[in-house]
């Protein structure tokens, strides 16, 4: 977990009717310790100040003082248990803060050596910014106790992934655990930043938070943090100051090479083939003003160095979604963010060369990427079900993107997806609007598109959604929601079209509309071992282009926090589902529980019983699942994850199929900048063919390794070096064998001329 995240979950309807006596039942507000400095001006530095993670430079003593002083969870404002003083401060080049942590029990604080982005169960302070004042969108900067770092961007108006740690700034920052707790040190180049142009006084938003994990996450903040709130970005502090200063060149120069050898084979009796590669890349990213980047790329290297999670989708329908991990792609991400995934950019799968703005105004955001793919990868959407499709050949591809902002309240944007290839375009464009007061928020988009496809991808669709190899179509969704202290409430429509395809995004479903309505209720119990208590509910249902129900559906759970950072969870479902022409009833129970019995171990686990469909046979039967997971810290610097998921499908007599899936591996942090991290991963299916009335696989089994060494001196110079090997049986291969091998070593390098 990491910032807090204030919107809770759905709403049981029912509970709605007791809104307004539950109103007139609010806790008194407790004694709140006085606040300093907010709405303040950071002044300038007197002096040198070396990041070190000492806080003996003379220069300090003319900062900003702040404290954080505020509990804002679990506490509700309340006194912060432990003391932190921070002080602010800026140079020509850059913004200085520092963190001096004090702790009732230093022996207590948690602290490991980790990879970057991965620090935040342990003890951390941050500075997060929000540097147009906008509301809207913001940078989150954290560092632990032993300097370890992760940054991210956080986007207000995205309520599904408010915080983003794929971006990656540069910026140092150093810590020393001390006798009395711990003391940090940090320095933001201007150059890392985007804010307004002009050499005035600058005006941004401040937020100072430092996490304090014991027996519950204690996160500490100089700003209250009120619980009818739904915008966290609103209460942070504005800030004044740092008139005139300089993002010097902003040029940055990043050549990099990847140098690898893979070795396949599809059977024991087959000889190995061999594919070398040497590829050498360059990317450059200019910023000619505080508020725009110009990035550009030639022969990039879209490598991953660590391999994805292994997912169950064993007796699923639609396609997988991954998270993009390619560089070029992650910087100015959350630009292209809208109500519908019409931007998921591992659908540019090999890229010759790429080109991409982004932007400010001062009332406003601008992106736009051009690229030109070596493939065509294609996410083939149905009615109940989606697959991936490849066209061998390349394709020009250009997205665009504007939001205008009126006032703190309302948005209106605009986007374009486009794609062209031989024989086969697919151009998407649409309107959204978001607008929020208090408690409520209404948004919504309609999209239009036109395709054409060759017959190869119509024959996948081909179907439900008729043979039309020119389909057109539109998509639109409306949302409202409100959230206070205690009470949200959600309700939503969407429709697509039969013939609406966003090739660049990542919509499988189409030709259905479908509709939600649900809430929830919270209770606080400050002081209590378990502290909140979160009731919450839905009702959808979801009808086919031409009527016919696809879906009804009821849910509800229950959330409950508790000592030991415990996260209990209770839901249950029920539904009608349609599938192959029947309509089938549905239900299930799951539970899920996950807590940390010291600082240096989480364990989880969930398990799933019910009735469900065998997607396979059409025939329902009983699913059961038990997932356990969790991770242990060895000393400073090694660790080690796992999740192990199983799931078993018994009817007609017997068990139809049994599925596992183990994601399992340890790292050795040398230092913040030195790691080797072992990645295992397996799965196995077992079906049996008397319960299915066609012939099927019956056993498939593979297995999977990685080892991977990494320097990284900051995010741009870096050197990776690895190994990976894999195994697979089937049926037709019934002994395991090892069918692909490889090693590789990347390197990159950050020039700032």
């Amino acid at each position: 977990m990491r910032a807090p995240t204030l919107q809770p979950h759905a709403l049981a309807t029912a509970l709605l009717l007791c809104a307004p006596f539950a109103q007139a039942q609010q806790p008194p507000t407790p004694a709140e310790p006085p606040v300093t400095g907010l709405d303040a001006r950071i002044p300038r530095l007197t002096g040198p100040i070396i990041i070190d993670g000492k806080l003996d430079d003379s220069a300090w003593q003319g900062a900003l003082e702040q404290e954080i002083a505020f509990e804002f969870a679990p506490g509700d404002n309340t006194p912060a248990p432990a003391k932190t003083l921070a002080r602010i401060a800026y140079d020509q080049d850059a913004l200085y803060v520092s963190f001096h942590a004090q702790d009732p029990d230093p022996s207590k604080i948690r602290a490991h050596l980790r990879d970057r982005d991965s620090a935040f169960p342990d003890d951390w302070v941050g500075i997060f910014l929000d540097t147009f004042n906008d509301r809207r969108r913001g940078y989150e900067l954290i560092v632990n106790p032993l300097g370890v770092q992760a940054d991210l961007i956080r986007d207000e108006t995205n309520r599904e992934n408010q915080e983003d740690p794929s971006w990656d700034g540069l910026w140092s920052s150093a810590s020393q655990l001390t006798a009395d707790g711990y003391d940090v040190e940090v320095r933001i180049p201007f150059a890392t930043l985007r804010f307004p142009r002009g050499g005035g006084d600058q005006r941004w938003g401040i937020f100072l938070m430092r996490n304090y994990p014991r027996d519950k996450r204690h996160q500490l903040a100089n700003a209250r943090i009120s619980r009818d709130s739904n915008c966290f970005q609103c209460e942070w502090g504005t800030y004044t100051g740092m008139a005139g200063v300089s993002q010097g060149r902003n040029l940055e120069i990043v050549p990099t090479l990847t140098v690898g050898s893979t070795q396949t084979r599809d059977s024991t009796s087959s000889p190995w083939q061999h594919d070398t590669s040497f590829e050498p890349g360059l990317d450059v990213s200019w910023a000619p003003s505080p508020a725009m980047t110009l990035n550009a790329t030639l022969n990039p290297d879209f490598s991953q160095v660590e391999t994805d999670q292994l997912q169950l989708s064993f007796n699923d329908s639609f396609a997988l979604f991954y998270q993009e991990k390619r560089p070029f792609f992650l910087e100015g991400a959350d630009y292209f963010t809208t109500q519908f995934d019409v931007l998921y950019t591992r659908q540019i799968a090999d890229p010759d060369f790429g080109l991409r703005v982004t932007g400010r105004t001062g009332n406003g955001a601008y992106g736009a990427i051009v690229a030109r793919d070596a493939t065509t990868v294609l996410l083939v959407p149905g009615v109940l079900g989606s697959g991936i499709a490849q066209l061998d050949q390349k394709a020009n591809v250009a997205v665009g993107r504007y939001r205008h902002d009126f006032g703190t309240d309302f948005s209106l944007g605009v986007i374009g997806t486009f794609r062209r290839g031989d024989n086969y375009f697919n151009n998407l464009a649409g309107v959204d609007a978001r607008w929020r007061h208090g408690g409520h928020t209404v948004s919504a988009q309609f999209l239009h598109s036109q395709s054409h496809y060759p017959a190869s991808i119509v024959t996948e669709y081909m179907g439900e959604l008729g043979s039309d190899s020119t389909p057109t179509g539109n998509a639109w969704r409306a949302e409202y929601d409100f959230s206070n202290r205690n009470w949200n409430f959600k309700l939503w429509h969407e429709a697509i079209d039969p013939g609406f395809r966003a090739d660049l995004g990542f919509i499988g479903q189409v030709g259905y509309d479908k509709s939600q309505i649900g809430g929830g209720y919270t209770w606080y119990r400050d002081g209590k071992d378990f502290n909140r208590f979160d009731l919450n509910g839905d009702f959808d249902i979801t009808h086919r282009f031409d009527g016919q129900l696809l879906e009804r559906e009821l849910e509800a759970e229950v959330h409950v926090q508790g000592p030991m950072q415990s996260n209990l969870r209770l839901h249950g479902m029920t539904r009608v589902r349609y599938w192959q022409g029947t309509l089938f009833d549905e239900n299930y129970v799951d539970a899920g529980v996950n807590f940390r019995p010291t600082g240096n171990l989480q364990l989880g686990a969930y398990a799933r019983t019910g009735i469900a469909i065998d997607l396979v046979a059409a025939q329902t039967g009983r699913l059961s699942m038990l997932e356990l997971y969790g991770n242990a810290s060895i000393g400073r610097g090694l660790a080690l994850d796992w999740d192990i998921t199983r799931q078993r499908m018994h009817r007609g007599g017997g068990t139809a199929f049994t599925a596992t899936v183990i994601n399992a591996g340890g790292s050795w942090q040398f230092d913040p900048h030195q790691r080797l991290r072992l990645t295992l991963q397996g799965s196995a299916v077992h079906r049996n063919q008397t319960l299915y009335s066609s012939t099927i696989n019956q056993r498939a089994r593979d297995w999977a390794g990685q080892l991977v060494y990494s320097f990284k001196a900051n995010p741009r110079t870096a050197l990776y070096a690895g190994a990976s090997w894999g195994a697979f049986m089937d049926d037709d291969h019934p002994e395991l064998f090892n069918n692909t091998r490889s090693v590789f070593v990347k390197l990159s390098y950050g020039w700032q001329p």
